[in-house]
């Protein structure tokens, strides 16, 4: 049985959407785990300020591109892993196009409007998405299948664009939240490249660790949600949707449709 599941990961391939906080031990435990091909997507470079929870990098690295030095130390830990990289911002203009080349995707962005665009194209494509969240030292995730569960939209589609909350630069983050969260999004990850049965979909798991409590919440689907709902009325990906100038516009079409 082990040498059937060993071969099965080797087969799979999972893409990480941002190398930072949550990308970097995803990354990390997908690799060690013997996922055979891992995609890494970030338009940024290293920064000493973030490397306290992108562990990913070290200050050797400081000004490369996250995806070049992230690729240099996933072949260190696990010399047979492919992995590919895609110097650039996911956008609407490309994201269907890489995230429909692999088996899972994790979610490591840091804003609003990216999980938004990234939720709708795995509904759209009908990827299953591990989706997570961190901020000082709380964090969440939640596991999407596509038709299924809730989306990501069903759940937090209808918060005020610009009343989420401060980014992790803004605010700060406790590296080790960013450790807990990426590592548990990879083990989800695992989980579906495995063939086995998510334990976080349909659920949203919170972790607080200055109080040091962990929860679970479960999740319905939004009947009425644009993307995934009876009436979807979101059917492909618009640029002027997600950018900073299109956050105005999600916001009165998820109004409206309410």
């Amino acid at each position: 049985m082990r040498a059937r599941l060993t071969a099965r990961l080797v087969a799979s391939s999972a893409l990480i959407v941002g190398a930072g906080g949550l990308g970097s031990p995803a990354a990390l435990a997908l690799a060690a785990s013997g996922v055979g091909r891992i995609g890494l997507i970030d338009d940024d470079e290293v920064d000493l300020s973030n490397l306290a929870r992108q562990i990913l990098h070290s200050t050797g690295d400081v000004g490369r591109p996250k995806v070049d030095s992230g690729r240099e130390r996933l072949l260190a830990l696990a010399p047979g892993v492919r992995v590919e990289t895609h110097a650039l911002r996911a956008r609407p203009g490309n994201i269907r196009e890489i995230i429909a080349e692999y088996g899972v995707i994790v979610d490591g962005s840091d804003n609003l409007p990216t999980k938004l665009m990234l939720n709708d194209a795995c509904v759209l494509e009908g990827k299953p998405l591990v989706t997570g969240g961190i901020l000082r030292f709380f964090g969440q995730f939640m596991t999407i299948l596509p038709g299924e569960t809730a989306c990501y939209r069903c759940v937090f589609g209808r918060v005020p664009f610009g009343r989420e909350g401060p980014s992790c630069a803004e605010a700060g983050v406790f590296g080790a939240i960013a450790g807990v969260i990426g590592m548990a999004q990879a083990g989800e990850a695992v989980r579906l490249l495995a063939g086995q049965c998510p334990a976080w979909a349909g659920r949203l798991m919170t972790a607080d660790l200055w109080r040091g409590k962990f929860g679970a919440i479960s999740l319905k689907k939004d009947l009425e949600c644009p993307v995934c709902g009876v009436s979807a009325s979101i059917t492909s990906l618009a640029e002027e949707n997600y950018g900073p100038r299109g956050a105005e516009n999600i916001e009165n079409e998820l109004i409206g449709s309410s």
